[in-house]
């Protein structure tokens, strides 16, 4: 009777970790690790959000899915932006001209009619076509938790000045936008507007919703309904690539007035948990420790799959969907992850579509040849899982915090410390024992496959490195004990005092801030007889840690927002001092020549002359060695049979709308790999009847005992 009851109550899976209501619907299963601190668009700019903010939001323009190079394509607009520079005088310049003539440059941009945002209560009117809920006090929102919570949504259509909008909102001045400094220099009267809204809301005590409708900003002109122009100094090529990032995407303002409502930011309803955009996908659940939910946005105003791509495409399957209607999936669930192992066991019963290849399951997922060449092994072959391989457009490295006074600093005593510990912590040791061999060590911030970087002899750090016999070869750990006792650190002793060198890793407590990576670190440090202190935390303290300047060495990583070597470059640019401006260069290191190359080589096209200015700033950083060099990224991903127009790409992050799944495939396979072994429960139950019998027998001899 028990043995009935179990498999009565079971289902066709037994141990499906989803709720039974979702078999068979186009949904596909993710996982993520770190939860995501920011998804308001003004102050994103980290991996993990842009795996949720590149789904709901568009900006104007986006990369073309298939093609290789990357290459720009119209996103929400009509067509590609026009261009228009003007000398000194204001007189039109031709196209192609010396970029040293552009004093100003202006972007036309024209975005296509009929598109409408996702349902929303900042839309929500009532019969008299008034708004709802933009006019509540707090008591109006006590009982809400989630936008659920607001029985009336409504919608309307994307214009222009809701980009323009947007692009006012990196200067709020209650906002953080870690790209106000580097687009202030570019966007005419962005910084203006910044110090002008900070004195208004100062005055008014930091309280109310500011309206910046109400503010007009030379740098951006509202053309028309549809069409809207960005004016820049001088020239900046590599503008159009920001315009595919969620900075430049829409913002509609019903919604920041929305949110900026008394008692909204108290029960965690803000703009930057609960995103608003006209994109394919909008954020359903937002429970950031244990799950993220995104579904499709009826309002979507509907795209097709490409038709075009790279040769091989075509025999990859990656053309099959060419015209049809984007996106494929209805739903996708994030389900957090905080462990590798959980991850990959569940991405080999089927309940994750896809999954990446970690150095815990490489052995088990991946085969190397012996001329290097990779292939999946037989058991994940027998699955039909599939493996993608790519040299990511990224750089891992450990930075020093250059305001620290031990490490940082300009001086020699600080350089030749930073030299030493470079030296001797051995990249290629730990890309063969954590990476499993997918990396290259870095010589400097440039990846390969973006301009600037260079191979053989001519791209080595001669810092670091030695070129023998064809090829880079570290330099002994000699000669980093003596660059160590050079910095006043003989045998790792401070010199004067006496006392022993003492360096802290700021790190999270997953990835590289894990038990054997740091383990490892340590042994790397005692061969100079340097002490490790590791101050492990969540990810958003590291931020903040990160962000005051409270860290001292810290593991970090960028991947390239565009195909550009100034994407890499501005990262130990001057002015992107992250405590300086909140920037990007998370080191906080500052170099008068490298900073004026920088502004010299940023608007420069491909060339020679690009090419001989960036040698001598990557000369600069290894001289100074604001970073330990890490390595470039080799990326790996796996996925299932019945998942469908998956291409690496990691610069292209809007990519669940391409995406497409067999969900019959996906059913069949799940049932066949979790298909439960009985005759164990069988066997324990036949065993426990065995142990009861007896007793049975025993009670119902004494029962009629005891009637007669």
């Amino acid at each position: 009777m028990v043995a009935a009851g179990v498999l009565a109550g079971c289902g066709q899976v037994w141990n499906d970790p989803y709720p039974a209501a979702e078999r068979g619907r186009s949904i596909l299963y993710s996982a993520f690790t770190q939860r995501p601190k920011h998804l308001d668009p003004v102050q994103s700019y980290s991996e993990d959000e842009a795996t949720f903010l590149y789904q709901i939001y568009e900006p104007p323009l986006q990369y073309h899915y298939l093609k290789r190079p990357f290459q720009l394509a119209p996103g929400t607009v009509e067509s590609m932006p026009v261009l228009r520079q003007y000398d000194q005088e204001g007189r039109l310049l031709p196209e192609g001209g010396d970029p040293a003539r552009v004093a100003r440059s202006e972007y036309e941009i024209r975005i296509r009619p009929g598109i409408r945002y996702q349902p929303h209560p900042a839309f929500a009117q009532g019969s008299d076509g008034k708004p709802l809920y933009l006019d509540l006090k707090a008591g109006d929102v006590a009982d809400k938790r989630t936008l659920a919570d607001f029985p009336q949504t409504g919608t309307r259509e994307l214009t222009a000045e809701d980009y323009v909008y947007q692009i006012k909102r990196l200067a709020h001045p209650r906002l953080h936008s870690p790209v106000l400094e580097l687009m202030g220099d570019y966007i005419i009267g962005l910084k203006a507007l910044h110090q002008r809204l900070q004195d208004d809301d100062k005055a008014r005590g930091g309280q109310a919703w500011i309206d910046l409708r109400k503010y007009s900003m030379e740098g951006v002109e509202l053309v028309d309904r549809y069409t809207y122009r960005i004016r820049l100094k001088g020239a900046y090529p590599q503008f159009p690539y920001w315009l595919a990032m969620p900075f430049f995407a829409p913002v509609p303002h019903e919604a920041d007035r929305f949110f900026a409502q008394p008692g909204m930011a108290e029960r965690n309803l803000t703009l930057d948990g609960w995103p608003i955009g006209t994109g394919p996908y909008m954020l359903q659940e937002n429970n950031p420790n244990a799950r993220m939910t995104l579904v499709r946005n009826p309002n979507f105003h509907g795209e097709a799959y490409p038709c075009e791509g790279e040769a091989e495409d075509k025999d990859a399957g990656l053309l099959a969907d060419c015209g049809k209607p984007l996106p494929f999936i209805d739903k996708v669930v994030f389900t957090r992850e905080k462990e590798s192992i959980p991850y990959w066991n569940k991405f080999l019963q089927g309940y994750y579509d896809a999954s990446g290849v970690s150095s815990d399951n490489f052995d088990q997922a991946v085969q190397m040849g012996g001329q290097g060449d990779v292939a999946l092994s037989d058991e994940m072959t027998a699955k039909g899982i599939r493996l993608n391989t790519s040299v990511a457009p990224t750089v891992m490295y450990m930075g020093f915090n250059m305001l620290d006074p031990v490490v940082g600093g300009g001086g020699e005593r600080a350089r030749k410390l930073r030299l030493a510990l470079s030296v001797a912590i051995d990249q290629e040791e730990f890309i063969s024992v954590f990476q499993n061999g997918r990396g290259v060590p870095a010589m400097h911030p440039i990846p390969p496959g973006i301009f600037g970087h260079r191979t053989g002899e001519a791209g080595i750090n001669p810092q670091v490195y030695d070129w023998v016999d064809g090829k880079p070869l570290r330099k002994p750990v000699e000669e980093a004990r003596r660059l160590l006792a050079e910095a006043g650190y003989p045998g790792g002793r401070d010199s004067k005092t006496g006392e022993p060198l003492v360096v802290n890793l700021d790190t999270t407590g997953s990835g590289m801030g894990d038990k054997s990576t740091l383990d490892w670190l340590s042994k790397q440090l005692r061969k100079l007889d340097v002490q490790l202190v590791v101050r492990a935390t969540d990810y958003n303290r590291f931020q903040d840690k990160i962000r005051k300047g409270n860290a001292q060495l810290f593991y970090w990583g960028w991947n390239a927002d565009y195909p550009d070597p100034e994407n890499f470059l501005f990262l130990l640019y001057g002015p992107q001092g992250k405590v300086k401006s909140q920037g990007e260069n998370a080191a906080n290191y500052q170099n008068a020549e490298y900073d004026r190359l920088f502004e010299q080589m940023k608007a420069m096209p491909d060339s020679p002359e690009r090419q001989v200015i960036i040698a001598r700033m990557l000369a600069i950083l290894q001289h100074d060695a604001p970073w330990v060099w890490g390595f470039y990224e080799k990326a790996y991903t796996l996925q299932h049979g019945w998942l469908f127009n998956r291409k690496p790409g990691k610069i292209i992050r809007n990519t669940l709308k391409y995406q497409r799944i067999d969900v019959a495939q996906r059913e069949r396979m799940r049932a066949e790999w979790n298909n439960p072994v009985l005759w164990p429960l069988f066997l324990v139950l036949m065993a426990g009847a065995a142990l009861v019998a007896p007793a049975v027998v025993h009670y119902r001899r004494r029962e009629r005992s005891a009637g007669a």
